[in-house]
């Protein structure tokens, strides 16, 4: 596959694909001991010894987009998506093991009172918005939907100044292209089981970070009240309607990632989260040298659109985005590729 290893390992015996849909407890003293003689049986050279620097980015692979009966599903075109993708996901970690130099997973960490979330909104009789619906300038102007008063306490914030915010932010989302405002169901709850790596795939890391002593480095993104934050490199808004910060780009991640001699990205959804990381990366990219996309790696059997049948279909948005990606330089691949990073 490279000057690291010349074959991909076998895929170890604790792992069952049909468990991958479900949510379990990792055994991880069993499976450190089991990472520690997969390490010796097939020689695998600990982390600090690679020639070549390879990261594994996982957008969001948690359980409340990738376990079925959780609050956001990506069930993609099959209405299987995630729970497949994993299943590739995982056996691409064990079979390529000894490259992969670093996983960062990131973390959609949010709390109730968000922007996004219906507590956040209501209507003149005290009712809060039904989610999957969209708040548009309009409808704050019209006072269809404005801020409830009762968040702006408990946050801490001047109800007025939230007002007033809130309508900037609504208007900054359409003027800078991005999707309108979505009233989200609430998901991926600081503290909750939705905000848990998928247990298969946490358990797949973990292996990783026993067999090539290599520290997992979790990013968390999502957790401002104020902003949405699709992508973990930078949220949708920065500042407020007199240009005052609220929020930062990740400039120590994209220089980390820049830093690598390849980057693969695999998650969910490739129409949010994964696209707008991925195109937040190509900015950066473009500032410092276009010759840098060449290095990035999308494993496009690892992730799926938002498919809501018969009320959105994001798919042909994200498969124009991969392609806009392509386009510049990145390499679309599939997981059961032997992938040559030179």
């Amino acid at each position: 596959m490279n000057n690291q290893t010349s074959t991909q390992l076998p895929i170890p015996p604790h792992f069952n694909p049909e468990t991958v849909g479900a949510v379990w407890r990792v055994p991880y003293q069993q499976r450190a001991a089991a990472a520690q003689a997969w390490t010796k049986q097939y020689e695998i050279k600990p982390a600090s010894e690679d020639k070549t620097r390879i990261c594994l980015l996982l957008i969001d692979v948690q359980n409340t987009f990738c376990i079925p009966e959780f609050e956001l599903f990506v069930g993609g075109k099959s209405g299987n998506g995630a729970v497949d993708d994993n299943v590739r996901l995982c056996e691409f970690i064990y079979r390529n093991l000894g490259i992969i130099t670093k996983i960062i997973p990131t973390l959609d960490t949010h709390t109730a009172m968000q922007i996004f979330h219906p507590i956040f909104w209501m209507n003149a009789a005290g009712e809060h918005p039904i989610p999957a619906g969209n708040i548009t300038p309009a409808d704050i102007e019209q006072r269809i939907w404005h801020v409830n008063p009762n968040v702006a306490f408990s946050l801490g914030f001047d109800y007025e100044f939230l007002e007033k915010y809130a309508c900037h932010y609504v208007k900054q989302l359409t003027q800078n292209g991005k999707y309108p405002l979505t009233v989200w169901p609430y998901h991926s709850m600081l503290g909750g089981i939705g905000h848990a790596l998928v247990s298969a795939v946490e358990e797949a890391i973990f292996f990783h970070c026993i067999a090539r002593n290599s520290q997992t480095q979790f990013e968390i993104k999502g957790n401002n009240p104020l902003t949405e934050n699709y992508s973990v490199l930078s949220p949708e808004v920065l500042e407020d309607f007199d240009s005052r910060p609220i929020a930062q780009t990740n400039k120590k991640l994209i220089q980390q990632l820049l830093n690598f001699d390849a980057v693969i990205i695999a998650g969910q959804a490739k129409s949010h989260c994964v696209a707008w990381t991925i195109d937040d990366l190509l900015t950066e990219i473009r500032q410092v040298d276009m010759k840098l996309a060449k290095k990035v790696y999308l494993l496009e059997d690892c992730t799926s659109a938002v498919v809501v049948p018969g009320v959105v279909d994001y798919t042909e948005a994200a498969d124009r985005a991969f392609e806009r990606f392509a386009d510049a330089g990145m390499k679309i691949v599939k997981s059961t590729e032997l992938i040559s990073f030179f």
